[in-house]
This record gives structure tokens, C-alpha cells and sequence, in this order.
């Protein structure tokens, strides 16, 4: 079962090619988890926790995000990124009238910097300026994306503890 909306959105996406996306349903949990945890694993290497410890912890902690989600982002498309069908990452967006939500955008280690954020991103821009929308997203202070999230025009609206809250409008027609 899906657990996203608007699997015909995904449709629409230009991306290189072999890479596609695909809703995410039950079944994609187990990966959802481990890109879950491949995003904050790093941040755990300080502590005195086994590695068991940790996977227990960044399982819990993925079953809450995941649960807070789709409790409280109904209208949230959960799509996995594949690449030759197989599954590398995570985007999930949520579309309203007049605002895109970047909800998350994560990739496996091995597929990060390689330019997808990018194209993924370019992507859910052009979207939100045909539509004449503009996109926010929640981004935490010191992650390197920032750049990217720049370089697509997107700026600070507020400035929390732990995450940023970025927006960007929508483009002036042509």
C-alpha cells in the first residue's frame, strides 16, 4: 500500500536516464530505514554506544519521523529514488495550493555528490514555477546542502536551534 499521494507526479519528473521514482509503500520500510540512518549515522560516532545500540536507536528514531509524517503531512508524496530500479534514496514532498514542501531529500553514501540533489532539485523548482508556488524546507545548520538550497535561491525565513527554515518564490513568469 502507498503511503504517499499523487503517484502521477512523479511521472512528470525529468531525470537522467536510468534513475526514476517510485512511491514508497510498506515493503520499502527496511531500506527507508537504512537511508534513514546512513543521514545521521556520523553524528553517533562520538558516543560510547555499540554499534548495535546505535542501530537501535536510528531505528526508533526513523519509526517516529516516519510516523509524525504521515500523521501530520497527509498531502506528503513519499517517493524512493531508484536508480536501474534500484532503490538509492528518499524524496518526499508535500504539494499544497500555493507551497511545495521539501520534506526530505536523502540519498545512500554512495550516491551522494554526484549531482542527483541537484537535477532533484531543479526539478521540484521548475515545478513549483509552473505552477507559481514557492518551495520550503527545513535544513539543519551546519548540513553541506546548504550550498545547493543557495545556489536554487532559496533563503532564510528563520533561524532555529538546530534547523533553518528556508523559502524560496516562485520565478516571475515569462
Amino acid at each position: 500500500m502507498a503511503f504517499g499521494a499523487g503517484a502521477a507526479s512523479c511521472a512528470q519528473w525529468r531525470l537522467p536516464q536510468g534513475y526514476s521514482l517510485r512511491p514508497a509503500v510498506d515493503a520499502d520500510l527496511p531500506f527507508l530505514r537504512e537511508v534513514y540512518a546512513s543521514t545521521r549515522w556520523e553524528e553517533l560516532q562520538p558516543t560510547l554506544w555499540t554499534t548495535e545500540q546505535k542501530l537501535a536507536f536510528l531505528s526508533q528514531q526513523f519509526a517516529l519521523q516516519h510516523h509524525h509524517y504521515h500523521h501530520y503531512y497527509p498531502h506528503t508524496e513519499f517517493l524512493l529514488i531508484l536508480h536501474q530500479h534500484l532503490a538509492i534514496g528518499r524524496i518526499y514532498v508535500q504539494r499544497l495550493a500555493s507551497e511545495l514542501t521539501l520534506m526530505d531529500i536523502a540519498l545512500l553514501p554512495a550516491h551522494r555528490g554526484q549531482g542527483l540533489g541537484s537535477v532533484l532539485m531543479a526539478e521540484l523548482v521548475a515545478e513549483a514555477d509552473r505552477s507559481g508556488s514557492r518551495v520550503s524546507l527545513h535544513v539543519e545548520r551546519d548540513n553541506p546542502a546548504q550550498r545547493l538550497y543557495a545556489r536554487f535561491g532559496f533563503e532564510r525565513v528563520e533561524d532555529g536551534d538546530v534547523y533553518q527554515f528556508l523559502r524560496r518564490e516562485p520565478a516571475a513568469p515569462r
